[in-house]
């Protein structure tokens, strides 16, 4: 199976200090939806893996999330792209849970939900927290510069092997050059 697991904030849609709070806040980084449906037409299954402790935190509710993401899905399909699944972390950060990044819980869920040994499959991100989470399982962590990746970047100490690209656009050339090779 091909695979790609992506996080969301930062990396399909811009970020924001104060939590995408709202489907009004939801907006795509140019070029992420159009990057999803050129994996997807490649015959990749894609997936995302997010921490969203705004919900523990009572910023926004369930209702509140699962309508961010529908309109995601919406943007998506009106450029030919689909997300397969969607994983969450609802807990705040002082949540003593085994799903939120960089705990590697989300992603023992996406082997077993999609019946995968990840190891090699790419997952994108734009924290630390990100990559330190897929990398538990052999994942191949990407770093993406957008959202928080110039600063993650800065910062070091980002996991053996990892890869950096400008955007989710970029990352994606590289998956899909290398699925060629």
């Amino acid at each position: 199976m091909k695979l790609v697991i992506l996080d969301r904030d930062g990396v399909i849609n811009f970020d924001s200090a104060q939590f995408i709070k709202s489907p009004a806040e939801w907006k795509p980084i140019p070029g992420s939806l159009d990057a999803i449906a050129r994996l997807n037409q490649a015959g990749y299954r894609v997936v995302v893996a997010t921490n969203q402790s705004g919900v523990g935190r009572s910023l926004f509710d369930m209702d509140t999330l699962n309508s961010i993401h529908e309109k995601m899905h919406k943007a998506l399909f009106a450029v030919g792209g689909r997300i397969e699944a969607i994983f969450y972390c609802p807990h705040a950060a002082d949540s003593d849970c085994e799903c939120r990044k960089p705990k590697p819980g989300m992603f023992k869920r996406i082997s077993e939900t999609m019946n995968t040994d990840l190891k090699g499959v790419p997952a994108i991100g734009d924290s630390l927290r990100d990559l330190q989470a897929c990398a538990v399982l052999g994942c191949q962590p990407i770093l993406v510069h957008t959202g928080k990746g110039e600063k993650t970047k800065a910062e070091g100490n980002l996991p053996e092997g990892t890869l950096e690209f400008a955007n989710l656009a970029a990352a994606v050339d590289f998956i899909l050059n290398e699925s060629k090779a």
